[in-house]
Order: structure tokens, then C-alpha cells, then sequence
């Protein structure tokens, strides 16, 4: 028997909505996949008063590899053209999430973009412009299912084109659809269990940061922290969204970002529960 951690809150037992984003640097092969898809059927079962709308990015290494055959074929690629590429990526990544789950009995479906419904307005009165979420597809989905993939990263435009967010744009767009949704909150999965003063990559003794504002983790993104992207960090703080940034292993600690640091850790309380190898 081991002993996993699972987050409540004070108003569990009433079915609300999570977002909950895997970003390529935990994609990274058919194992990733398959370990990712068993992450998700546990939430399912350890959680039945939520659903969950999973944001996934492309593989590991994917954008990149497509930018590069691009630039064989056209040394400065379209813009629209380019984002069509990259856009197989994340469609991919919902797909094979989508059969491993339903390998593994998880009642799920897997969304495109259009579907998902993540829409720049044709007047924007923005600036930057933000795409809002539009359609009924996705709520449609998330009522039928416990588990509904959409790709991250990405948005349609009025004409219907796909267009990018920009690097790091997977956690915007999970952040996008969190407050379209109005989810509870937003849990970003990384391959390391939240912020640390220090990269653990480099130092395995950084003191790990369970709660920071969102003026903090800005002030991180400014200072060349990537963990989180900062357009959404801002965009999650406009709108007062918690954000939880965690690894896929239950027992590890994660960090919330929320307009009070302390509040951010003192609303939530940690409950074991354990669960059979």
C-alpha cells in the first residue's frame, strides 16, 4: 500500500470543473502517454466531484522538430501555414491521450480546436488581443464526460484559421479556459513539483516555495523563470484564478499561486489517501 496526497477544498462534495495542463515536458514517449492517461484515471476515481478538462501541449521536442522541417521547405515560413503544422502536434498529443484512456475505461473524448472553441473576436479591444472561449461544444463535452482533452497552445480566429499563442503558450491557453469555464482552478504539470528558489535541476538542496502571489511569480517570469509563462500569470490574476503548479507524483509538494500566499496555502487543507499498487 502506499500513500498518495490528494487536494481538497472547503466546497468538495459539490461537482465543479479543473483544468489541468500536461505540457510536452511530460509527454515525452508512449510510456508518458500511458503513465499520464493512469494519472488521470486515479483523479477520476479519487475525485468523482470533478471534471476535468485536460490542456495537453505536443510531445516533448515535436514544435521544434516541425519548425525545422518548415525551414527546409521555406526559409522564413507563414505565419498561418506555420501554425497549421505546429497545430499536428497538440492534435496528436489529444489523440493518443484520448485512446489511452479509453484503453483504460475512462468515460472521455478528445476535442480539436474548433471544437474546444478558444476564439480571437474579430474586434479586438485588447493589447494585446486575447482569445475568448466561444461555442458550446466543450461545456457540451465536459457534461458527458469525466475526462475531455482539448489541445493547448492554440486558437481560431474569426475566419476560422488556427493561430499559436506563442511559446509557452499552452499554459495561457489552459489558463484561457479555466476562467472561460469558470473552473475551480487550474493545475499546470511540470516535470518539477512547483517553484523553487533555485533550479532543482541544478541544485537538488532549493528550498521548494509552497505558496507565492501572482506579483511574486510574475516578478520570477521577469527575472527569466520559465516555469510558468508570464501572460498567464497576468491573466490568472486579473481574473483571480488559483493556479496550483505540480508534478504528475501525488506524494510531491506543488506551489499555489494566488492573489495571497497565505491564503493560498491555508485554503486548502492535504488529505491521504491511499491507494493499492
Amino acid at each position: 500500500m502506499q500513500e498518495r496526497v490528494r487536494v481538497l477544498d472547503s466546497n468538495s462534495g459539490q461537482e465543479q470543473i479543473v483544468v489541468l495542463k500536461l505540457g510536452g515536458s511530460v509527454l515525452t514517449g508512449t510510456k508518458a502517454f500511458r503513465r499520464a492517461a493512469q494519472f488521470l484515471k486515479q483523479r477520476a476515481e479519487w475525485a468523482p466531484d470533478e471534471k476535468l478538462v485536460v490542456v495537453v501541449s505536443a510531445q516533448k521536442l515535436a514544435t521544434d522538430t516541425l519548425e525545422r522541417r518548415a525551414r527546409r521547405i521555406v526559409r522564413t515560413p507563414g505565419a498561418r501555414a506555420l501554425d497549421l503544422l505546429w497545430s499536428t502536434g497538440e492534435l496528436r498529443s489529444v489523440a493518443l491521450l484520448a485512446l489511452h484512456l479509453e484503453a483504460m475505461g475512462v468515460p472521455s473524448v478528445g476535442l480539436n480546436v474548433h471544437e474546444t472553441g478558444l476564439q480571437f473576436s474579430t474586434e479586438h479591444q485588447q493589447r494585446p488581443p486575447r482569445p475568448r472561449l466561444t461555442g458550446m461544444h466543450l461545456r457540451a463535452a465536459v457534461a458527458q464526460n469525466a475526462v475531455v482533452v482539448v489541445p493547448g497552445f492554440l486558437a481560431s480566429r474569426g475566419d476560422a484559421a488556427i493561430v499559436s499563442l506563442g511559446r509557452g503558450g499552452s499554459d495561457f491557453s489552459a489558463v484561457l479556459l479555466a476562467i472561460g469555464l469558470r473552473a475551480e482552478r487550474c493545475e499546470l504539470v511540470k516535470d518539477v513539483p512547483g517553484y523553487f528558489e533555485e533550479d532543482p535541476h541544478e541544485n537538488a538542496c532549493a528550498r521548494h516555495l509552497v505558496a507565492l502571489t501572482f506579483e511574486e511569480a510574475l516578478q520570477m517570469a521577469n527575472r527569466g523563470c520559465e516555469l510558468v509563462q508570464a501572460h498567464a500569470l497576468l491573466a490568472a490574476s486579473e481574473a483571480n484564478l488559483r493556479l496550483v503548479i505540480r508534478s504528475m507524483d501525488e506524494r510531491s509538494p506543488f506551489t499555489v499561486i494566488s492573489r495571497d500566499s497565505k491564503n493560498g496555502t491555508r485554503e486548502r487543507r492535504v488529505e491521504p489517501v491511499v491507494a493499492e499498487e
